[in-house]
């Protein structure tokens, strides 16, 4: 049972997060990438004083860990990091991935399905994964770049949802599927907080000097000439 700071910056919307024993308390959204390096610390100061909560009273602080946007996840896990280091206190990674799945499970709870997360990485390229309604992995964290063939071996005899920003390209590029759904979806902190609090229970904690973000694929950036 744990007083948490959720923390979510791996794409464009961020937002920060205050749970108590596995519940939500409050989340504030900022949706614009390039202010999230400056509005994540201000949320964070807010929740705390709105809540009356000091930095001894948190018992851990949580970070969506990626994958994602790199500068998004950069971010993210700097200012978790740092949090940690100034506060003393343990630092959880959730994957973005598995907390986007749990984030869509309170909307399609059918327990018989698979549940397909999809985050843009452009091209035609996406970071996903499939889990079962239990979040047991089925396809493995990846960087897939799209083809009509992907997913067919859970389309074929399952009911597949899939969500998240990289889901678009994919359902115009497979067309109609009777075995596929895709559902709206925004990631937001507030879905990382049933992970986060089993990690704390289970003392699955990551070491603050050397974490880092779970990029799944090097990152390039392009310099002009």
């Amino acid at each position: 049972m744990a007083l948490i700071l959720n923390i979510d910056t791996a794409t464009n919307i961020g937002s920060v997060c205050l749970s108590k024993d596995g519940q939500v308390l409050q989340t504030l959204v900022n949706d614009q990438q390039q202010d999230h390096a400056a509005t994540m610390t201000l949320f964070i100061q807010q929740l705390m004083q709105e809540h009356r909560v000091t930095p001894a009273q948190l018992d851990a602080i949580a970070v969506s860990a990626g994958p994602g946007s790199y500068t998004g996840l950069r971010v993210g896990v700097a200012t978790a990091k740092g949090l940690c280091y100034a506060w003393e206190k343990p630092l959880i990674a959730i994957s973005t991935l598995q907390q986007m799945t749990l984030g869509i499970l309170s909307v399609a709870n059918d327990e018989n399905a698979l549940y397909a997360p999809m985050l843009d990485a452009r091209r035609m390229e996406v970071y996903t994964a499939v889990y079962t309604a239990q979040l047991d992995e089925i396809l493995a964290p990846q960087a897939l770049i799209l083809t009509p063939e992907a997913y067919a071996a859970q389309l074929a005899d399952k009911k597949v949802f899939f969500f998240g920003n990289g889901s678009d390209k994919w359902q115009q590029l497979m067309g109609q599927h009777a075995h596929a759904t895709f559902l709206p979806y925004t990631l937001k902190a507030a879905h990382m907080v049933q992970l986060a609090e089993k990690a704390f229970e289970k003392g699955t904690f990551e070491d603050v000097a050397y974490f880092s973000p779970f990029y799944l694929k090097p990152f390039h950036s392009t310099m002009k000439k």
